[in-house]
């Protein structure tokens, strides 16, 4: 008898403990934590989106996002280099610089990465370290035409402009059509003093893209030789980018000093009055 009760008491413990369990799982909040891969993945789609906020234009957004997604996986360089390029387009060159370096420590043989660094020396006007970054990312993607191209145009800046010649023709060999390393031969040629090779320079720029900024190079260099067709190419010029009319604007586009000089003395005929009027309201 008592062994009878002693069970009976016992199933009805366990009885209630098990009703009870039952409800406390339904009050109990459950968790769902996922699992690396899901988390990784997640963070990529927010890089992407990251990246599609910077093509619109909203930086700062595209800025947040990028850092939550290197929050969520920092293992990524594609998500470092994303949270790069959103750094340097709010203009935070020394925390893009220290994105460069994460991204690169987890692919150290990405050459992009080296290319991206040279631009924020660039910007930070930094031009041996910047011809340091474009030679290893040259290096490592020798046929990187731009890297080829932006190398001519640090050698451009420190007016050497025979090696900048060098590497513009180089980029040229691998894209025949670049227009932008063709125009800036005519830039290198002019301040050598090789006017006639600066005007075929140009000219075929011209053929290939017809870019305010070869045509009123153009201009320049028949100043003195044709100053109808000089004034024609000058106002054509002027329509398609009013920001030439500015002199520091050229020269971030790399102009020299002799073809500076001889654009400001074009801009002095009466006949282009109107069209420097003009431009130069634009700008305002």
């Amino acid at each position: 008898m008592k062994n009878s009760l002693i069970k009976l008491l016992f199933f009805s413990i366990l009885g209630v403990n098990i009703f009870y369990m039952q409800n406390l799982k339904a009050f109990v909040p459950y968790y769902y934590f996922p699992e690396k891969k899901q988390l990784k993945k997640e963070a990529l789609s927010i890089g992407d989106q990251a990246q599609q906020l910077l093509f619109i234009g909203q930086f700062k957004n595209s800025l947040n996002l990028a850092k939550l997604a290197v929050k969520i996986d920092d293992e990524n360089e594609k998500l470092w280099t994303t949270l790069a390029e959103a750094q340097m387009a709010n203009k935070f060159y020394d925390d893009a610089l220290i994105s460069l370096d994460k991204a690169q420590r987890i692919k150290p043989e990405m050459g992009e990465i080296y290319f991206a660094k040279s631009f924020i020396y660039l910007r930070q006007s930094k031009i041996e370290k910047a011809k340091i970054s474009l030679k290893s990312g040259i290096k490592i993607l020798p046929k990187n035409f731009n890297g080829i191209f932006q190398l001519g145009n640090t050698y451009l800046m420190e007016k050497n402009y025979k090696k900048a010649l060098v590497n513009f023709n180089k980029a040229i060999e691998i894209k025949k059509d670049f227009w932008a390393a063709i125009n800036n031969k005519g830039l290198a040629y002019f301040e050598l003093d090789k006017i006639n090779l600066s005007i075929i320079s140009f000219k075929k720029a011209i053929s290939i893209e017809e870019n305010g900024e070869p045509l009123l190079a153009l201009a320049a260099c028949l100043r003195t030789q044709d100053i109808n067709k000089a004034i024609l190419l000058a106002k054509k010029a002027l329509m398609k980018n009013p920001n030439l009319v500015n002199y520091n604007y050229r020269k971030e586009q790399l102009w020299g000093e002799k073809l500076q000089k001889s654009t400001e003395k074009l801009f002095e005929n009466k006949q282009l009055k109107r069209e420097i009027l003009f431009a130069k309201t634009k700008l305002n």
